[in-house]
């Protein structure tokens, strides 16, 4: 096994001691992290460029780096049509969805659901994000250790542990805006871990051309598949369908997201750095898909699984890296320090998010209840930083149990589908369907929550297949090899046995997760209305139910209610004169509700 050198490990620990000092220099420069509002969120102060670099290292981390290059590598292009969910998707985001967080201008996005629904919903939201994100934590820090051990030989736990006591410390001590600025330089990392390895294999095949037609010939280049098949893969509907609502569920509604979005100065600038990720995280994912091609162009005549060389094809890309980097003094450091980067990245955002939604939806409510009183500032502060370092130590002890988690790229996907498209269909139910109410969107999102879980991990699963591998040009016959031909083929041929539901595709689970919240929450809503079990009386701002508070619909319906509604306003401080008597029409005092509602729209 081949080793780091000195000047790998100098690398290596620059990049580490960079993200520390910037914690640092956060915590001893301007406010010193004194308040919640800027520990959390930044003061509100950021600028476009680090906020738009941070959504896209947010979640686009090592997982993207070694998985989409594998799923490149393995099964063929289909999966590049993912970014064109991305495009069709972000306007969604940037004009109905963002508009309606940024006019509440808190920490936690469900408080949303509290004020639509109750504090019911929003604990229900809020413990399903909390789980979403300690499941996913765990596979983005094991997909560093996981390079290390396959380049260097490094211990796997050493890794871990290094991962998890940087970000947390640079996070808990800088807070936001620590995090978004890291994030820049170590996106850019990022990028060029996955353009060394196209430069690399660039020089050693002559052109880009020659990587093309490889890839060509061997059944790689594969963009025509319009199958309706739930149980293909990948297709046209399964990346445009299910990969929009995927991203919906990460750029739209979820907390980690949404928390980066209010860091900036305006409405204009949360669409501007949104806008801006777009291209930011098509070009990574472009390029990485490329760099899975270059790679089965370096490996077309001796797969390394078969061969024996790796025990999983998540580490083929830092293999190819020992294979052809070696001879270059400092750059198998680089890559190195560009998936460890991929990685701090998204986890300081996790802790981040997580501290911001068990302060604001756990602790607060708890303190107020129990305690009659509510925290202050300071106090608020100190518990925030507490909590991060608690969900640090959390995230080293789920990246031990990721190692038994097969496959990168679509462990993680569902994960955010299985969990993410149910909160999509609850908040879009809330945004979009005035009649919607507590009980009803609760039972939906039960419902989609129980089904997809169902789906997503219910066992036994099909064995994912992938397209034809070749050992013709191996210095040694490994019999094995032919054993996992054999296993394959068995697998097709009796993949028709296994139940239904199990077969379907990954990408499918976000938007089935999305549709049966939405459309189970609206016909339960009806039917609990009708039943007189609930009512949706939360939305209005009168005890007549007449006034609707708009502002908790996107941005389209709520121009529509309030010109349905400008004849009902009451108008105060006017006088008219009937039949020679002057009468005076003053507004009746605002209701508790209301001015709660009032109160969160004149927060700065």
């Amino acid at each position: 096994m081949a080793t780091l050198g000195a000047w790998d490990y100098t690398i290596l620990a620059v990049v580490l001691a960079i993200s520390v000092a910037i914690g640092i220099y956060y915590r001893f420069v301007g406010g010193k992290q004194s308040t919640t509002t800027e520990y959390l969120l930044a003061d509100r102060s950021m600028n476009v460029t680090p906020v738009a670099f941070s959504l896209m290292a947010s979640f686009m981390s090592a997982v993207t780096i070694l998985g989409v290059s594998m799923e490149n590598y393995q099964y063929g292009t289909m999966f590049v049509l993912i970014n064109l969910s991305y495009v069709l998707s972000t306007p969604v985001a940037a004009y109905l969805i963002i508009p309606v967080f940024y006019r509440l201008k808190t920490a936690s996005v469900y408080e949303y659901l509290e004020l639509r629904f109750g504090y019911a919903t929003r604990l229900a939201a809020s413990l399903s994000f909390t789980l979403q994100m300690v499941l996913y934590m765990g596979i983005v820090v094991y997909a560093p250790a996981l390079a290390l051990e396959a380049v260097t030989g490094l211990n796997q736990v050493f890794s871990i542990v290094i991962v998890g006591v940087v970000c947390t410390f640079y996070a808990t001590l800088g807070g936001m805006k620590a995090v978004l600025i890291t994030d820049i330089y170590q996106s850019l990392l990022m990028f060029a871990a996955v353009f060394s390895v196209i430069i690399c294999a660039w020089v050693k095949a002559g052109s880009l051309e020659e990587i093309w037609r490889v890839a060509q010939e061997n059944g790689r280049i594969n963009l025509t598949n319009f199958s309706v098949d739930p149980t293909e893969r990948h297709t046209w509907f399964t990346q445009i369908l299910g990969g929009s609502a995927t991203y919906l569920a990460i750029y739209g509604v979820n907390q980690a997201q949404v928390q980066r979005l209010m860091a900036v100065r305006s409405l204009s600038a949360a669409r501007a750095a949104l806008w801006w990720c777009l291209p930011i995280l098509c070009l990574l994912s472009l390029s990485t898909c490329f760099s899975g091609l270059c790679i089965y162009w370096y490996y077309r005549d001796c797969d390394p699984l078969l061969e024996g060389r790796v025990n999983s094809r998540d580490q083929v890309m830092p293999l190819f890296v020992v294979d052809t980097m070696g001879e270059y003094t400092g750059l198998a450091g680089l890559f190195v320090s560009g998936i460890f980067c991929a990685s701090l990245s998204t986890i300081s955002s996790i802790i981040s998010s997580l501290a911001a939604v068990t302060l604001e939806d756990y602790l607060k409510p708890l303190v107020s209840c129990c305690a009659k009183r509510t925290l202050s500032d300071r106090q608020t502060l100190w518990y925030s930083k507490l909590l991060s370092v608690f969900f640090g130590a959390l995230c080293i002890g789920m990246a031990f149990m990721a190692g038994s988690i097969g496959g990168l790229l679509q462990a993680a996907l569902s994960i955010f589908g299985i969990i993410g498209g149910p909160l999509l269909g609850l908040f879009t139910l809330g945004m979009y369907v005035t009649k919607a109410n507590e009980k009803g969107a609760i039972a939906g999102l039960l419902i989609s929550l129980a089904f997809c879980f169902w789906i997503g991990f219910g066992q036994p699963k099909p064995p994912l297949v992938s397209l034809d591998m070749s050992t013709a040009g191996c210095p040694v016959d490994r019999s094995f090899a032919r054993d996992i031909f054999v296993k394959a083929a068995t697998a097709v041929a009796e993949e028709e046995h296994f139940f239904y539901l199990y077969r379907i595709s990954y990408m499918w689970y976000a938007a089935l997760g999305f549709v049966i919240t939405f459309f189970g929450g609206w016909l339960l809503s009806w039917l609990f209305a009708v039943l007189n079990w609930d009512n949706n009386r939360r939305i209005y701002q009168d005890a007549d139910c007449t006034l609707i508070k708009h502002d908790l619909f996107v941005p389209p319906i709520a121009k529509r209610l309030q010109r349905r509604q400008m004849p009902l306003l009451v108008v105060t401080g006017t006088s008219s004169e009937i039949g020679g008597i002057t009468t005076e029409t003053a507004a009746a005092p605002p209701r508790l509700d209301e001015i709660e509602w009032e109160k969160h729209k004149a927060v700065a």
